[in-house]
């Protein structure tokens, strides 16, 4: 869904990207900048209940996730460090949001349901992207499913955002457990890939 709107992002970030770079801003920077934004914000507006304002926040910085990756290409220092760099920040990122969320619903929020399947989320979550990597380490290919990074961050920002507006609580718990489902259907499909390529290989 989101990775839809890449070509779209980077019109929008090309200029600012040049002005960065023309500032002495490092791609790096930018990508470790947003990070310690997100996961801060998660862990300090969540865990208090400003469940808008921190969406808010985490959002326009989510947005940005391109940026950096924008600036190494026009400063010709796009490469593996770049790549690997803000894949395992945006790991730290996605763990501080749904370990926020855990937090406030296991405090304030007083909904052990809900903090469960964030904790869900979290845990699966994390998976799907370590099945890509082993898969990756091991020669083969596991990417792709119904419930990639971007969606899945989407979905759930949205849902904690309107929920932070007002809207009952019951909504981010429905979509909490919709996310799991789909995350747990992405890794078997990812698990699947990967099987045929090992019994493809060995055959």
């Amino acid at each position: 869904m989101l990775n839809r709107l890449r070509g779209a992002m980077t019109r929008i970030f090309t200029p600012v990207a040049a002005a960065l770079l023309k500032a002495g801003v490092s791609p790096d920077a930018v990508t470790i900048t947003g990070t310690l934004v997100v996961v801060v914000t998660a862990l300090w507006a969540y865990p208090t209940g400003h469940l808008f304002l921190g969406t808010l926040i985490i959002a326009i910085f989510a947005l940005t996730d391109s940026l950096d990756g924008v600036m190494a290409r026009q400063a010709g220092r796009s490469g593996p460090w770049g790549a690997f760099l803000d894949s395992t920040l945006d790991r730290f990122g996605d763990g501080a949001i749904f370990a926020g969320l855990v937090l406030w619903y296991t405090a304030g929020g007083d909904d052990r349901l809900t903090a469960m399947l964030a904790l869900a989320c979290l845990v699966l979550g994390s998976i799907v992207p370590y099945a890509r990597a082993r898969a990756e380490g091991l020669g083969m290919t596991a990417s792709g499913g119904i419930a990639e990074r971007a969606d899945r961050l989407f979905i759930a920002l949205t849902a904690t955002g309107i929920v932070g507006l007002g809207v009952p609580r019951v909504v981010l718990t429905v979509v909490l457990a919709l996310l799991c489902v789909a995350s747990a259907v992405t890794i078997v499909q990812r698990m699947a890939k990967v099987h045929r390529q090992a019994v493809g290989a060995a055959e």
